[in-house]
């Protein structure tokens, strides 16, 4: 069974002492969060293998003396996947929770989720569950019935989902906290990036769980 796994693109910075030229049509309609503050009592492990790779892409090391030698300019993040798992902890479990509540019999473990991933779309991710193993007794029979039945299954799902969002219990990937909290305490900003309106109020809500975040629609780049 293939394994789910989530890229990670880092930005490469230039030196203060280089002027760079960029296009700020790259940037349109884009979302910039900037978290401006971290609470201290923030604990995680940094021992995991995204924070690893965000360390060695900058070279970062847990001292500050080597922190400081090698300071980028802004660490820019994606939320999903990297701030956040939302899919094993988000998605999945809002899912789950969904059907629960109609008594359907359904549960996604981790690893069947993961296989479901390769579906896009969790209305397509569930008509094409339902129609492998078999479709709920207490889902229509008809082909327009059940696209209304799935519909309104995603409605609740989104609505369980954002309700994990609100109630803030959602945690941050391990050593994703402890990271930023260094890398705040030492000058750099940290901002995170969205080029939707959907996912701007997603990452905007997960972002305001430990950060004071300042919303910035359509950044200039300087």
């Amino acid at each position: 069974m293939a394994s789910t796994a989530f890229s990670l693109s880092l930005p490469t910075f230039p030196s203060s002492s280089s002027t760079v030229k960029a296009k700020p049509s790259i940037f349109s309609h884009h979302h910039l969060f900037i978290a401006k503050n971290v609470p201290s009592s923030s604990l995680f492990s940094s021992s995991t293998r995204i924070t690893k790779q965000i360390r060695t892409a900058f070279k970062i090391k847990c001292s500050s003396a080597s922190f400081s030698n090698t300071l980028p300019s802004a660490l820019l993040f994606d939320c999903d996947g990297v701030l956040v798992d939302t899919e094993k902890d988000g998605h999945r479990v809002s899912f789950n929770d969904t059907f629960n509540e109609k008594e359907l019999g359904v549960t996604w473990d981790v690893d069947l989720y993961g296989e479901l991933l390769k579906i896009g779309g969790g209305k397509e991710r569930m008509t094409a569950y339902f129609n492998k193993t078999g479709w709920p007794d207490k889902a229509p029979k008809s082909e327009e019935e059940r696209k209304a039945f799935i519909a309104s299954l995603h409605k609740r799902k989104t609505e369980l989902f954002m309700a994990l969002i609100e109630n803030r219990l959602l945690p941050l990937r391990p050593g994703v906290a402890k990271l930023i909290d260094q890398a705040l305490g030492e000058g750099v900003k940290v901002a995170v990036c969205s080029t939707s309106n959907e996912k701007a109020k997603k990452s905007r809500y997960l972002l305001e769980m430990w950060f004071l975040v300042k919303n910035r629609i359509q950044p200039s780049i300087h």
